[in-house]
């Protein structure tokens, strides 16, 4: 079965309300020849119930940036599952490097986010990638096979097959410096193998996307990869035009 290309657009602290509104009703006639593509729209927690209203009744799905793994309690300042579900969010960006590296999250944080979303019929969007120190030390595989197994400890096979994984080498990150489409690719099946040795075929649904300095020029290089599946983009997913070309690459050949 071909797993369906998915494109999602990380605004990460950018984007006031009335800015979120504008981009959105930008966005939407440049994306609407993206037939064969899912899209998310990740913006920032205060932009999500207009974000949301705007895409109701579109072909764009709406997404969150993290969220807390207890479904209430006491914990000032987060945000709980049950919360995004009620606003509309289909998806969940979990474990990206910005939180590893500014907010101290671990790969045990990670894992009991990545349960909490499947138990609250979100799809997590599960950032993995190494550092450029790592990559560098050779320890690439290791750290991603790491983070990828901690983080799906506990989950079953229809969990792993509705699972996405978004490989974002750290060092690619908002720098200009993207990796290549054959390392991209060559990742995407590493990480696509690992799945398959822990749930079995069930990994051949995991939809897997590269994320780091993802951009127009290069979308294409890494879409028609076999074992890519679309993109985790950044800041190219701040301009209406930049992130339609993106999803516009993504659209599957006929």
């Amino acid at each position: 079965m071909a797993r369906t290309p998915l494109v999602a657009g990380n605004w990460k602290m950018h984007k006031t309300t009335r800015e979120a509104a504008a981009l959105v009703e930008a966005l939407k006639p440049l994306v609407a020849p993206a037939h064969g593509v899912d899209i998310v729209l990740c913006p920032p927690f205060t932009a999500l119930q207009e974000v949301g209203r705007l895409v109701a009744g579109t072909a764009l799905e709406l997404g969150a940036q993290n969220m807390h793994w207890e479904p209430r309690g006491p914990f000032t300042g987060e945000v709980a599952a049950p919360m995004l579900w009620e606003l509309g969010c289909t998806y969940v960006i979990l474990g990206h490097s910005e939180r590893r590296a500014h907010f101290g999250e671990t790969d045990e944080m990670v894992r009991r986010k990545v349960a909490a979303a499947f138990a609250n019929e979100l799809i997590p969007i599960l950032c993995v990638g190494e550092t450029l120190e790592e990559r560098d030390a050779g320890r690439t595989e290791a750290v991603v096979a790491r983070q990828l197994r901690a983080a799906v400890e506990g989950i079953g096979p229809d969990e792993a097959a509705a699972l996405v994984v978004a490989y974002e080498p750290v060092w690619a990150i908002g720098t200009g410096r993207p990796a290549t489409g054959q390392e991209g690719n060559r990742m995407a099946g590493l990480i696509r193998g690992w799945l398959a040795e822990w749930f079995g075929d069930a990994a051949a649904q995991t939809r897997v996307l590269y994320g780091g300095s993802l951009t127009p020029d290069n979308a294409a290089e890494f879409f028609t990869q076999p074992e890519v599946d679309g993109g985790l983009v950044g800041g190219a997913s701040l301009e209406a035009e930049s992130f339609a070309r993106i999803v516009l690459a993504a659209v599957p050949a006929l």
